[in-house]
């Protein structure tokens, strides 16, 4: 396993295990099954509905807690000092850990610089390890980045081959924080698992196409979390350490690049209605 180390000296591992869409009874034994392959690191969130079920896992796993890394993040309706501070301990029952190794506030909406507060607050008492952000695009990234007394350490973006985020991770680069993927398969848009680019290349090292887009972002110095809830595909998506690519089949890779999100804009009024409507 590779780790990263993030801005407060937080050593975090670059692939983990995604809960995103694990409906809650799977959770637990989505979670086990994940540790027995070998991830160390899990990410789930309060919106998720599916924290117990990481907290079960946690409890039941046989590995020591401090060989986990436990990322949750706290959910708009929980905005604001007083209730993101109140959604944190929730979070912690739920969890059965004394503390969350990274926290992240989920989307750039309502009362985040009250959420923001808490997080510091809890990040200074020990409860969380390592505090951030999710879905901030460069604007509000800078903006927070800015007028918060804990840089975030993670800003955790859709990021995959069609969207690299290169202009966000330059930006994110010049604050020490560092980038994480979400949808790293895309949810197969784009015909993903079937693009003669990932496959050319994976075919010359045997490895299948979305091990081959892992390995990308791996290289690129992305933190990947994939989820499955089927244990073969997690170990295959755990096998990327025994290869790497060159540097022109990265560039090839690069080149797939359109700079676009494959699933919403936060700059468009309808998704941010969307959004506004969670909280009526």
């Amino acid at each position: 396993m590779d780790y990263v180390k993030l801005n407060n000296g937080v050593e975090m591992p670059q692939l983990g295990y995604g809960v995103y869409q694990v409906a809650p009874d799977e959770a637990e034994r989505c979670v086990l099954d994940a540790i027995s392959v070998g991830y160390r690191s899990i990410d789930t969130a309060q919106a998720y509905a599916n924290e117990e079920g990481v907290g079960n896992a946690i409890e039941k796993c046989g590995v020591a807690r401090e060989e986990l890394f436990i990322t949750t993040k706290v959910w708009i309706t929980n905005a604001g000092y007083e209730k993101a501070k109140t959604s944190i301990e929730e979070s912690l029952k739920k969890l059965k850990t004394d503390y969350i190794d990274l926290m992240l506030i989920h989307q750039p909406f309502n009362d985040y610089y009250g959420s923001y507060r808490a997080m510091e607050e809890a990040y200074k008492a020990g409860k969380i390890r390592a505090i951030g952000v999710s879905n901030f695009y460069p604007d509000r990234f800078i903006d927070i980045a800015n007028f918060c007394e804990v840089v975030p350490a993670v800003n955790q973006v859709e990021t995959h081959i069609f969207q690299q985020q290169k202009t966000a991770k330059e930006v994110m680069k010049k604050y020490g924080t560092q980038i994480e993927s979400w949808g790293p398969f895309a949810e197969g848009k784009n015909d993903y698992f079937n693009n003669p680019v990932l496959k050319e290349i994976g075919a010359k090292y045997g490895k299948s196409t979305a091990q081959t887009a892992l390995r990308f972002l791996l290289q690129s110095g992305v933190v990947v979390i994939p989820k499955s809830t089927h244990k073969e595909r997690m170990e295959e998506n755990f096998n990327v350490f025994d290869f790497t690519i060159t540097e022109e089949e990265m560039k090839q890779i690069e080149s797939l690049d359109t700079n676009q999100s494959l699933f919403f804009s936060h700059y468009d009024p309808d998704t941010v209605e969307w959004f506004m409507d969670i909280l009526k």
